[in-house]
C-alpha cells in the first residue's frame, strides 16, 4: 500500500548509515539543463561526505572540522584547495541543492514536508503506482500527481530569507531564488513579495529499490516541464566506510 511503501522509504532514509553509491543529475538552472554525474560517500551522526563530480570538482566535509566549512578543490582556476560554507553562494552556485543534501536527503524532505508547513495535501497526493522494471531490476513506483501545483504571491513577514519562506511551502528554495532574483541569504523586507511555488512538484515520480526500499530515481515536474532527476546506482548502503576516506590526505583525493 501507499502507506506502507512511503513508511519502508521514510525509514530507509532515516536509517542510513553510510551509503555510497553513483548518482547522474538533470537540474533545470535559467531554463536550461545540466547533466552532471558524480559518486559519493556519506556517513552520518555526525555527517560526513565526499563528493567527486563529472567536472573533477572535488567536496569533502566533516561535522565539527574545518570551522563548519567545506575543503573544495574546483580543479579550475585558482587550483588551490579552497575552504567554503557549504550552505553559501559559491558552493550553490549553478546547483538546485546544498553537498549538505547529497544522497537522499532532497527525497526525505519531500515526503516529510516541513514542520513550518501545516498543509499535508503534497504529503497526501502521493501514490503507490504499481511495478516497473529498469535494466531489468524490478522496482515500485511512487507517484505524486499534484495539479494545483502554481506559484503564489507571498507577502515576507519580519526576519525572512528565501530559506524561511520556502520551509513555509515546502518547495525548495532555488526557484524562489531564480524567479524573484534574489540572492542565498538575503534578507527580505518586510512586507516584500516573494513569488513562491505553493508546493514542490506538479508531478514527481520516485523508484524505489524493492529489496533496500531506496530510492533508484527521483525526477520532479514543475509548470514548466521537468525541473530535476537523480538517477542512483551502485548503491551500497550501511556498509562501514573507513574514517581516512573522510580525510584529505585519502590516496587518490587532490584537496
Amino acid at each position: 500500500t501507499t502507506t506502507q511503501l512511503t513508511s519502508q522509504l521514510t525509514a530507509a532514509i532515516q536509517n542510513l548509515k553510510t551509503l555510497r553509491c553513483g548518482a547522474t543529475a538533470q537540474e533545470r538552472i535559467a531554463g536550461k539543463y545540466h547533466p552532471d554525474k558524480s559518486v559519493m560517500k556519506l556517513a552520518f551522526n555526525p555527517q560526513r561526505i565526499y563528493i567527486k563530480n563529472g567536472k573533477g570538482v572535488e567536496v569533502l566535509y566533516v561535522a565539527g572540522q574545518n570551522g563548519g566549512d567545506a575543503w573544495v578543490n574546483p580543479n579550475a582556476f585558482p587550483y588551490v584547495t579552497l575552504s567554503l560554507d557549504p550552505n553559501g553562494a559559491l558552493m550553490r552556485k549553478g546547483q538546485h541543492h546544498t553537498a549538505l543534501q547529497a544522497g537522499f536527503g532532497t527525497i526525505a524532505e519531500l515526503l516529510e514536508g516541513s514542520p513550518a508547513r501545516p498543509d499535508k495535501s503534497f504529503i497526501r497526493s502521493f501514490r503507490y503506482a504499481g511495478d516497473t522494471t529498469v535494466q531489468g531490476r524490478p522496482l515500485y513506483i511512487l507517484r505524486s500527481d499534484y495539479p494545483q501545483f502554481r506559484y503564489v504571491a507571498y507577502k515576507a513577514g519580519k526576519n525572512e530569507t528565501p530559506a524561511t519562506v520556502a520551509a513555509r511551502f515546502g518547495c525548495g528554495e532555488y526557484r524562489i531564488l531564480e524567479r524573484n532574483k534574489l540572492d542565498i541569504g538575503q534578507p527580505l523586507a518586510e512586507g516584500q513579495i516573494v513569488q513562491t511555488p505553493n508546493a514542490y512538484a506538479r508531478r514527481t515520480l520516485i523508484l524505489i529499490d524493492p529489496k533496500s526500499f531506496l530510492p533508484s530515481s527521483v525526477a520532479v515536474y514543475d509548470d514548466q516541464g521537468l525541473f530535476e532527476k537523480y538517477d542512483f546506482f551502485d548503491v551500497v548502503a550501511n556498509q562501514p566506510i573507513p574514517a581516512a576516506e573522510f580525510t584529505k590526505t585519502y590516496k587518490g583525493y587532490h584537496l
